[in-house]
This record gives C-alpha cells, sequence and structure tokens, in this order.
C-alpha cells in the first residue's frame, strides 16, 4: 500500500499537474484577463446565469400538426389508390370536423379500398390502438379520422424533431453550451448564455423554413384568386413582398405535388452576380434532384412558385430543365436575413410552427455577481477547512490542504478539458465538493489514530488507516456518484449542472485525498522514518 516506485510518482504527478494546468484559462478568464492565443484554451463554459445570455420559451400549437396530418393522409390516399391493380377514382373530398372524407366512384370496391388503406395506419405506440380509423357511411364514403392517442404521438415526435431543429440552428450560431429541453406537451425551453440578442435569436428560431416548390396555376380566374376563391385542387398563396398601402398580392398554385424543402442536403449564402443582391442557393439529395428535375422537365414554359412558410417568394418561369440537382432563392433580402435563411434552411424544416410565449435577458453583470459571490463562499469554505484541518492533525493536515487545493484546479481542469457548463448551482455543487473532499481524509487520520491507540507501529497504522478507511471512501462515494447520475439523466438545466460539477468533484477528491496523500505519505515515512505521529 504505501510502496510507490518512481514510474508511479511520476505518472501520479504528470496527471495531477497536466490537469490542474487545464485550469489556468479559465481562472485567468474569469480574472477579466486574456488567455495568450498561441497556447491551448481548454476554458469552462459559463452557464445563462453567471455569463448572461438570452432565455425563450417556445409553444407549438397542437391543431396544426392535426391539420397537417390530414394533409398527408389525403396525398397518401391519392397516391396509394391510383397504384391499385384497378385504380379507383374519389370524389367530394373534404377534411372537415377534423377528419378526411371522400367518396369512391364504385361502391362495389369498398372492401378493396379499404384494404388498400389499412397500411397507412399503425399503432399509436404502447397503447394498443391504431393512429387513424377507417369508417364507412352511406355505403361508398369513406371517413378517415385521426384518434386521440396517434395525435398525442404526433405531436409528441412532431416536438421532439423540432427540438433537435432548434439545437441545430443554435450550434450553428457558433454558441456553446446553449440548454434547450423539452417542458410539458408542447413547450421547448431555449437557454443561449452569451448571446444579449433576443430579437435575432426569436427571428432564427420562429421561422418555421418550411420550403416549397408548387405549380402556378395559370387557369385560375384572378378575380376570384383576390378575393380568397380557390378553384378545386387550389389553394391560394400570398406574396412575401406588398407595396405600402395595397393588400398582398396572391396567387393560386397546385395543393398537391411539388417538391418540398425536406429533400434539401445544403443551403448557402450567395449573391447574384449581375446585381450583388444577397441570394440562397440550395442543393437537393439525390431524390429530391430527380424529382426537382422531372418537375422542370415536364413544365417547361409554366411557372412554379418558391413559397418559403406560406409566403411566396417569386414565380419564376421554368426557361428550361433544372437538372443539376440544385436551385438559386432570390427575394428581397439582406445579408442577414439571408444568412439566417441559409441557417434554417440547413437546419431543417419545423415541423409545427413556434411562439414565442415567454422571453428575457439575462445581463452580464449579474453573472459576475454570482460568480464573484460564489468565491467569496469557496474561498471563506476552503479557508475554514484548512484551519481546521491544520489544526487538528498536523502535518496530515498540511497534505490534506494541499490535496484540497489541487483538487480545486483539477475539478476546473476536467471541466475545462470536456467543454462542460458551469451555473449557479454548479458553483454550490463546487463548494460542496470540497467539504466532500475534507471527508476522506478525516475518516484516513482518524482510522490512523485508532491503529496507533492499538498498538500498531507507525508504518503498520498508516497501512491500515488508508487500508480500511479506503473501502469506507469509496462506498461512500459510489453510492454519491449513482445519485448524482440519476440527476444528471432525469433533471432538467440546472440540476444537471449541479450534478456534472458532483460528479466530476467526487472523482478528483477520490484522486487526490487518497492517491496523492498516500503517495506523500509514503514519501515522508521512507524519508524521515518516523516513531511517532502528531494526529
Amino acid at each position: 500500500m504505501l510502496d510507490f516506485p518512481r514510474w508511479k510518482v511520476l505518472l501520479l504527478w504528470a496527471v495531477t499537474l497536466v490537469i490542474a494546468a487545464a485550469a489556468l484559462p479559465s481562472i485567468v478568464d474569469m480574472a477579466g484577463y486574456r488567455w495568450p492565443a498561441a497556447l491551448p484554451e481548454p476554458k469552462v463554459n459559463l452557464g445563462l446565469d453567471l455569463a448572461g445570455g438570452s432565455h425563450l420559451m417556445l409553444e407549438a400549437d397542437p391543431t396544426q400538426v392535426r391539420t397537417q396530418r390530414i394533409e398527408g393522409m389525403e396525398e397518401s390516399v391519392r397516391n396509394k389508390l391510383h397504384a391499385m391493380a384497378q385504380p379507383v377514382r374519389i370524389s367530394d373530398i373534404s377534411n372537415n370536423n377534423g377528419s378526411l372524407s371522400f367518396l369512391i366512384d364504385d361502391a362495389t370496391k369498398v372492401d378493396a379500398v379499404r384494404e388498400a388503406l389499412l397500411p397507412l395506419t399503425n399503432g399509436a405506440g404502447l397503447t394498443g390502438k391504431r393512429d387513424w380509423t377507417i369508417n364507412v357511411v352511406d355505403g361508398n364514403r369513406f371517413v378517415l379520422s385521426p384518434t386521440p392517442e396517434g395525435i398525442d404521438q404526433a405531436v409528441s415526435q412532431a416536438m421532439d424533431t423540432a427540438v433537435e431543429v432548434v439545437r441545430k440552428r443554435i450550434d450553428a450560431l457558433g454558441t456553446k453550451e446553449p440548454t434547450i429541453i423539452r417542458s410539458g406537451a408542447t413547450r421547448i425551453v431555449v437557454q443561449v448564455p452569451g448571446l444579449q440578442d433576443p430579437q435575432g435569436l426569436k427571428n432564427l428560431l420562429g421561422q418555421t423554413a418550411k420550403l416549397e416548390f408548387k405549380l402556378v396555376d395559370q387557369t385560375a380566374d384572378a378575380a376570384q384568386v383576390y378575393q380568397g376563391i380557390a378553384p378545386p385542387g387550389d389553394e391560394i398563396v400570398p406574396y412575401a413582398e406588398t407595396k405600402a398601402g395595397q393588400p398582398a398580392a396572391k396567387i393560386a398554385v397546385k395543393r398537391l405535388g411539388g417538391i418540398r424543402g425536406d429533400q434539401l442536403t445544403n443551403a448557402q449564402l450567395s449573391s447574384n452576380q449581375q446585381t450583388n443582391q444577397p441570394t440562397v442557393t440550395i442543393t437537393f439529395n439525390t431524390d429530391g434532384g430527380e424529382r426537382f428535375a422531372k418537375l422542370t422537365s415536364a413544365n417547361v414554359g409554366k411557372p412554379f412558385a418558391i413559397i418559403l412558410d406560406g409566403k411566396v417568394l417569386s414565380a419564376p418561369v421554368i426557361n428550361e430543365p433544372i437538372l443539376g440537382g440544385s436551385a438559386v432563392i432570390s427575394g428581397n433580402f439582406t445579408s442577414d436575413s439571408a444568412g439566417q435563411l441559409a441557417i434554417a434552411l440547413r437546419s431543417g424544416a419545423l415541423p409545427v410552427d413556434l411562439k414565442v410565449v415567454e422571453e428575457r435577458t439575462v445581463g452580464p453583470d449579474l453573472g459576475a455577481d454570482s460568480i464573484h459571490k460564489g468565491m467569496i463562499a469557496m474561498g471563506i469554505g476552503t479557508l475554514a477547512l484548512a484551519v481546521f484541518i491544520l489544526a487538528t492533525y498536523g502535518r496530515f493536515g498540511v497534505y490534506a490542504c494541499v490535496a484540497l487545493v489541487f483538487n480545486v484546479f483539477m475539478i476546473l481542469g476536467v471541466m475545462g478539458i470536456i467543454g462542460t457548463t458551469l451555473t449557479l448551482p454548479g458553483i454550490a455543487g463546487f463548494v460542496l465538493t470540497i467539504g466532500a473532499a475534507v471527508d476522506a481524509n478525516v475518516l484516513i487520520n482518524e482510522r490512523i489514530r485508532e491503529e496507533r491507540h492499538r498498538g500498531r507501529r507507525v508504518v503498520q497504522a498508516v497501512e491500515l488507516g488508508y487500508k480500511e478507511a479506503g473501502r469506507a471512501i469509496f462506498d461512500a462515494n459510489i453510492t454519491n456518484v449513482i445519485a448524482a447520475m440519476l440527476m444528471l439523466a432525469f433533471g432538467s438545466g440546472p440540476i444537471k449542472g449541479f450534478a456534472v460539477v458532483l460528479i466530476i468533484g467526487i472523482a478528483t477528491s477520490v484522486f487526490t485525498a487518497i492517491m496523492l496523500t498516500r503517495m506523500w505519505v509514503a514519501q515522508w515515512l521512507r524519508r524521515a522514518r518516523p516513531t511517532e505521529l502528531s494526529l
């Protein structure tokens, strides 16, 4: 137990000094100085409550998910019945009262149609129910209705997707360690440390970025379109740009078919070489590129609308087939708006619109005050512990105090290396860990005292003290780690911040309180060969 060969001593010192040195950039930054750019910078990121930043709560409308599912089911039904061995014609399609209703032209094919539509329904999670019901009324009218279980599952999936899209958009801004979590069934909490522009964040996250390419119906009556009356199979879409004091211009486009932006692989800010206006260049995946080529090839000479979030950006005429799998979106863009659009398209479209229901900006002054008070609390706690340990255990207290200092540096070093975020609850975990770190040395020293009182020699008492106390220390810390891991797995932002610091602190405190102090004590015993201990 007390045998430390040279290689082991060098290894322990190397691990300790390297990890402790990784804390220096964070300490220098917290002190308000600049770290040299030529040196590595494993810096601890500060959370929203310490660095300041933007906080938003976003909410989705679940009725939008229901509408989307009905529209998607209508297109699936049309394609499915058209692909049957004996295609079935349908008519009188409506989606009133939250259900999809249509007539088939041949009542004798009701069973065949039902069999064809059944694969379009699926189980709603573990509820044991389907996500759609299929009913036949009046002999030849089908009514497809989404079940509550299916809607709940669809909303949950849409919110999970929305969280990932929001995360991608914020990551594209270059921010570190944002907090993006679901809150309830239809809300998302977004916290971005260091970002002092909540309006820009709202503009980016509030943009659904639902991009569509749809053919313009040239046969639609302009007067009826102006009044908002859509021909069968069409929908009315307004232009994004309007003249001052005039109502928005509208066009009629084919409701089904077209190409959606979910088949994009990339979107980049670009510029028109002739006008130098900002544009966005988009690239489709293989399937999207083929569909885009097919759409443009079959409709040369016809206009098609580029629709973003329900508004027409432009409706150019297809002069020739576009076969390269890429296209350019132009509009009344600024460099900032075109860049945000490129990020939004690149990150994917939000499956539902997100509305900001709560927002606040945390100033950096409040965070600096929290850091200052946290450091004061940690300094006072460390000083009080050091005085107690030195007065109680003498030389062994010196070893414990030095180990405590290394423990502080190593916690910051590990956090900087793995890029974790320090929050206000994390500072609380930091202070708690410092107190817990001394527990190990107290257990060890008290056990050494007991062994000496039993008449054991110095070396034997020290060896048994570390050995026997080590078991209790490991058992106690394992239970703490289990509790911290549960908080990390099931907790939200502040709780996770506390759990991360606690886990790191437990690991470093065990290392410094047992491994380092044991090495120092062993070297002292080998060098001084004392016959008594001042404990």
